[in-house]
């Protein structure tokens, strides 16, 4: 389906059903507008589930509700024209009915942008963008402002990757960097992450929140390359022109890192450790330092 064109799930949309005793169940109010019953937003679909024989459950991340789970009906029918708006990935507008608790109802969906489309001929690509998503649904945001910031950086990150405006190894972990930064847990790759010290500084703390001085150093503390280090510290806060220009030994040390520090604030197994971790260990061993 094209950017720009809309669909409406089967039963619901347009001008609503009426019941037999005559009382309207339109979500649209007197004067044309929609109802508190039901509300429009912006939103990317993250995961899907399957629901019945034809129906699928949404998980959609949406800048002023945070993550909203909504049905979509009919979508796995093969003559549905809602189900391509709804696949994952996909940057749509849509309109959805409230439900009982957390689970709502997709009534109309209009097509923004298909980043579905475009990841899904590329492997790679459709991987990582599985993994940014796996990490969104892990790392919440806490409040409204949050949720805004979260949509924008997943939609941003999706766009560039979509793209290749950069290498997709990188994009993958400056998502992750900002999105834990996002979330309250941001590292240091500058000053000591444990006394503020002016760096740079050569030891890494995982534990401690990033990079620490000698007096600050515990045992066990690695020394990542000093290249690693500034590429880290730009992909925190998206100097590309440094990010780009680094090796592939800085890309894929600093994707170990990432992972390691992703995997101790979420505490769980993540399908992007898996990919941080491939990419890792796709380079080769760093040189004495």
């Amino acid at each position: 389906m094209r950017a720009g064109s809309s669909a409406a799930a089967p039963g619901e949309g347009g001008g609503g059903a009426v019941s037999r005793r005559g009382s309207a169940r339109s979500s649209r109010g007197p004067g044309g507008g929609y109802t508190a019953n039901s509300f429009r937003t912006e939103g990317i679909v993250l995961r899907t589930h399957r629901l019945g024989e034809a129906d699928r459950i949404l998980e959609i991340l949406t800048p002023d509700h945070g993550i909203v789970r909504a049905v979509a009906k009919g979508v796995r029918r093969s003559t549905s024209r809602f189900g391509s708006v709804v696949e994952p990935f996909m940057h749509s507008t849509l309109q959805i009915a409230r439900g009982r608790k957390d689970l709502h109802t997709v009534s109309q969906a209009q097509l923004i942008t298909p980043y579905a489309t475009w990841l899904a001929a590329d492997y790679e690509l459709f991987s990582l963008a599985a993994a940014m998503a796996e990490t969104v649904e892990r790392v919440t945001a806490v409040d409204a402002d949050g949720a805004q910031a979260q949509f924008r950086l997943f939609h941003g990150a999706l766009a560039a990757l979509s793209r290749r405006r950069h290498t997709p190894s990188l994009i993958l972990s400056s998502f992750l960097l900002r999105t834990l930064s996002a979330a309250g847990w941001a590292p240091s790759f500058t000053d000591c992450a444990r006394c503020g010290a002016p760096g740079p500084h050569r030891s890494l703390a995982i534990a401690l929140g990033g990079m620490v001085c000698e007096d600050c150093r515990p045992s066990g503390s690695s020394r990542p390359a000093p290249e690693t280090v500034g590429l880290l510290a730009a992909l925190q806060v998206g100097d590309w022109g440094v990010a780009d220009a680094a090796s592939d030994l800085a890309v894929r040390e600093a994707a170990g890192i990432v992972g390691a520090y992703l995997q101790f604030h979420v505490e769980r197994r993540l399908v992007s450790l898996t990919v941080l971790e491939q990419m890792a260990q796709a380079a080769p061993p760093a040189p004495p330092r």
